[in-house]
């Protein structure tokens, strides 16, 4: 999120950056990048509580295993991940997701069923494999259908994901496949996410075509056309690095060489100062002096960012505490393959809110990027937590295994005992987009236009994968040197 640009009365301009995960780093890169670009002398100072960099993205290589506690990919077709990427001199290192072992499941109703093919923004947009999947009713099959030629509207209102999803393709469509799909990237509850800030482009479909069904089946077609006169896409749409996403963060780490790296130094407030012409902004660090800056960058949580930014501008740090979170953990476990009966031939599936089930999804690591296990070994990674399960991360590593196993022998039938098991848990890490967010996100733009060199960039603004966090980082980085000249 942007601010207007500041002055400092052409002495160099001092940025602080408060947070290491990939939203600071990237912008302190970005800053350092462009900086250096335009010949500017900026003092730049990145702040990060914990004792590592990196944030979400968390490596661990052991036992000649690549386990990933946080994300595990990105999104090619995204093209600021790749882009960066490159930019880092890792290209030879991005591996697409195995193509031997392609599809996804969903469990339900006692059964993994495969995905129907042809979705569209997580969408069924193909009649023939809706119709004939067999997650769905014919009933609800048929009420599907209806969308063709009767629909409901939301006349441009902020509704939620389950409503719109409902009144188009009913109750059975959004229970059995569509929610689920959305879980797995927010860990959110559909029925209170916002449609508006999450996947606008079905709104926009609503608007064009009134049918959502219809909108999204010209949208098939139109993408096979494009495909059949343009190339194939180099990567899969899922790709990662070798190495791991940490191989991401090491690579940025070492490019920060302009920059000051501050670990284990947890930041109280953010005030402002009236030292300096103009004003400067000083921020208050536990154990250490006050640290003066001309812009800062708050690159942490909305509830930590509001915590840090009350005694300056109660209104906005109240305005981002109201920005909900969820918090989950994930569990990596190493079978050998031999003791598992299931053939692993897909990446891994996902469960549904209805079946009432506290796992949400599970990948099969080996089988989506076969390079991170051992041959003769299985790595699964379990995901638990969702919005109104978040006591799951007080579990103890040995509850959480055991849970983890007893998911897994009811929806595969695992019955080995893992013989290498990875937990980490993610306490009020998912920001969740409900409805009014960008009401909320707009009051929070109003409240900056009146603290100048203050900005914030984070994923509980405007998109919660790497690469949308990426991006912003490379905007705020612009934003924060408009107006100085070298």
């Amino acid at each position: 999120m942007t601010k207007a640009s500041l002055g400092n009365g052409g002495r160099p301009l001092r940025v602080a950056i408060v947070g290491g995960g990939i939203s600071g780093m990237a912008t302190a890169y970005y800053l350092q990048q462009e900086a250096r670009a335009r010949g500017l002398n900026v003092n730049i100072h990145l702040l990060e509580a914990s004792d590592r960099l990196g944030g979400v993205i968390h490596t661990v290589r052991e036992h000649g295993f690549i386990v990933e506690g946080g994300p595990d990919c990105i999104l090619s077709f995204k093209p600021a991940g790749v882009g960066l990427w490159k930019e880092l001199g890792l290209e030879a290192d991005i591996v697409g997701t195995s193509r031997e072992h392609r599809g996804s499941y969903i469990y339900s109703r006692g059964a993994l069923h495969p995905l129907p093919e042809g979705l569209t923004l997580m969408i069924p947009s193909k009649l023939g494999p809706l119709f004939r999947t067999r997650l769905v009713s014919w009933p609800g099959k048929l009420r599907a259908g209806l969308d063709l030629i009767w629909s409901r509207h939301s006349d441009g209102r902020d509704v939620s994901v389950a409503e719109f999803i409902t009144a188009h393709l009913g109750q059975e469509v959004f229970e059995r496949i569509v929610e689920p799909l959305f879980a797995g990237i927010y860990a959110g509850d559909a029925r209170h996410l916002s449609l508006a800030a999450t996947y606008p482009q079905l709104l926009e479909v609503e608007q064009r075509h009134g049918s959502l069904l219809r909108g999204l089946l010209l949208m098939q077609r139109q993408r096979r056309k494009g495909n059949g006169r343009g190339r194939a896409s180099r990567y899969t749409p899922f790709v990662t690095l070798r190495a791991g996403l940490a191989q991401m963060v090491e690579a940025l780490q070492s490019r920060l060489d302009g920059v000051n790296v501050h670990l284990r130094t947890r930041v109280r407030a953010v005030t402002r100062s009236n030292e300096g012409s103009p004003p400067q902004w000083r921020l208050i660090v536990d154990g250490g002096s006050p640290i003066l800056a001309d812009a800062v960058v708050v690159a942490a949580p909305a509830h930590a960012s509001a915590a840090m930014l009350h005694s300056t501008d109660p209104e906005l740090a109240d305005t981002l505490a109201r920005i909900p979170y969820a918090s989950t953990v994930t569990v990596s476990l190493a079978f050998p393959r031999a003791e598992i009966a299931h053939p692993l031939n897909g990446y891994g599936f996902v469960v549904p809110r209805v079946e009432g089930r506290r796992l949400l999804a599970c990948t099969w690591t080996s089988s989506k990027f076969p390079h991170r296990a051992p041959a003769g070994w299985a790595l699964f990674r379990c995901f638990l937590g969702r919005a109104g399960d978040d006591d799951v991360v007080h579990l103890s590593d040995e509850r959480l295994t055991a849970l983890v196993l007893e998911e897994l022998r009811a929806i595969m039938g695992v019955e080995a005992v893992p013989e290498h098991v990875w937990v980490f848990r993610w306490p009020r890490a998912l920001p969740q987009y409900t409805v009014g967010h960008l009401e909320r996100l707009r009051a929070v733009e109003e409240r900056l236009k009146s603290r100048p060199g203050l900005f914030l960039v984070g994923n509980a603004y405007r998109g919660v994968g790497v690469p949308d966090r990426i991006a912003e980082a490379k905007e705020i980085a612009k934003h924060v040197l408009a107006g100085h000249t070298a």
